[in-house]
C-alpha cells in the first residue's frame, strides 16, 4: 500500500495540472498571432518578477512564525535589536532592480505593442471598418465592398488593419488570441492591427459592459488558411443579395440581443465615416470641400428615424 500512495498523488497532480492548464486554451495565454504572443510573454515575464519578491515574503513569514513561536526556547531574544544593514540591502536593493527592469521592459513593450503601429509583413494588409451597435457588432470591408453581421474572417498570416468606433455605448473590441483589447467610442476613431499565425475561429468579444444584451455581443473571428478560401467567402457574403443602405442601417442601430450572422453583399460607401460624423453634423465649414459635404449629408441622413417600407 505505501508504494501506491506516490503513484496515487502524482496522478492526481497530473490530473490538477490538466484541468488547471485546460483554462488557457482559447484565451490569452493560448496565442495564436505575434501581438498575442509577445503579450502572453510580457505576462508571464512581469508575474515571474513579482514572485521573486513574493515568494520569498510567504516563505520568510512562514519561517519567521516557526522559530520565533512561543515554545522555541533555543530561540535568540534581542528586544533592543532595531537595525541591520545586511537585512536593509536585501529588502530595498532587490525591489529596486525588479522594478527598475519591469519599468525597462513596460517601456519597451509599450511602444512595441501600440495598436495603433502596422505589423511588419511582406503582405498586403486588409482593412476592416468596425463599428459597435447595441447588441452587435458591424464589420464593414471597404476594399471588398462588403459588410457581416457578428462575422469577422481574414487570411492567415495577412495582417489586418482595424478602424474601430462605436454608435451606441463605449465597448471595447477583443480578440484574446489575436491581441489586446480596444475601445470603440461614438464620434471617435481607435486603430489595432492584428495578425493570425494559424488558420482557426477565434472567440471575439466586447470586453466592456454596455447594458442588458452585453452577454450575447459576441463574435467569430474566422482565418482562412489561404487567400483563396477568404475570396471563396467574399464570394459567398456577395452572394447574400442583401444591400446595407442608410435605411438598413437605421435598422441595426436599434437595440437587438443575440443576433445572428448576417451578410451584406452590397454597402453603401463612406458609411463608416457617415457614422463618425453623425456626432459631427452641423460642424461643416464653408471652406469645406465638396467630399466633406457629401460625407456630412450622409451622417445627418444616419441620424434620421427608420423609414419602414409597407
Amino acid at each position: 500500500m505505501r508504494n501506491q500512495r506516490p503513484s496515487r498523488l502524482w496522478r492526481g497532480l497530473a490530473v490538477a495540472s490538466a484541468l488547471l492548464l485546460a483554462g488557457c486554451q482559447g484565451g490569452i495565454l493560448d496565442p495564436k498571432g505575434p501581438v498575442a504572443a509577445e503579450q502572453k510573454s510580457l505576462i508571464i515575464t512581469a508575474t515571474a518578477l513579482m514572485l521573486l519578491v513574493v515568494i520569498p515574503v510567504i516563505v520568510m513569514t512562514l519561517f519567521f512564525a516557526w522559530k520565533y513561536r512561543a515554545s522555541n526556547k533555543d530561540a535568540v531574544y534581542e528586544p533592543k535589536w532595531s537595525h541591520s544593514t545586511k537585512i536593509e540591502l536585501v529588502v530595498w536593493l532587490i525591489p529596486c532592480i525588479i522594478i527598475a527592469f519591469l519599468a525597462v521592459l513596460t517601456w519597451e513593450t509599450t511602444h512595441k505593442l501600440d495598436p495603433y503601429r502596422p505589423l511588419d509583413s511582406d503582405q498586403k494588409p486588409i482593412e476592416v471598418q468596425v463599428v459597435a451597435l447595441n447588441w452587435k457588432w458591424l464589420f464593414i470591408y471597404p476594399e471588398q465592398q462588403i459588410a457581416t453581421i457578428n462575422e469577422l474572417a481574414f487570411p492567415s498570416n495577412v495582417p489586418v488593419n482595424f478602424k474601430i468606433t462605436s454608435d451606441a455605448a463605449m465597448n471595447s473590441f477583443f480578440i484574446p488570441q489575436l491581441g489586446g483589447q480596444i475601445y470603440a467610442m461614438a464620434g471617435m476613431q481607435t486603430q489595432l492591427h492584428l495578425l493570425a499565425h494559424e488558420p482557426g475561429v477565434y472567440k471575439g468579444f466586447s470586453a466592456n459592459y454596455s447594458g442588458a444584451g452585453f452577454s450575447g455581443m459576441k463574435f467569430n473571428a474566422v482565418a482562412t488558411k489561404t487567400p483563396a478560401e477568404f475570396d471563396a467567402w467574399v464570394a459567398k457574403v456577395k452572394a447574400s443579395g442583401k444591400t446595407l443602405d442608410v435605411n438598413g442601417y437605421r435598422g441595426l442601430v436599434l437595440p437587438s440581443e443575440k443576433n445572428p450572422v448576417t451578410y451584406y453583399g452590397a454597402v453603401t460607401p463612406y458609411l463608416f465615416q457617415g457614422v463618425l460624423h453623425k456626432y459631427m453634423t452641423g460642424r461643416t465649414s464653408l471652406a469645406a470641400t465638396e467630399a466633406d459635404v457629401k460625407l456630412a449629408a450622409l451622417a445627418k441622413s444616419l441620424c434620421e428615424p427608420l423609414t419602414v417600407k409597407e
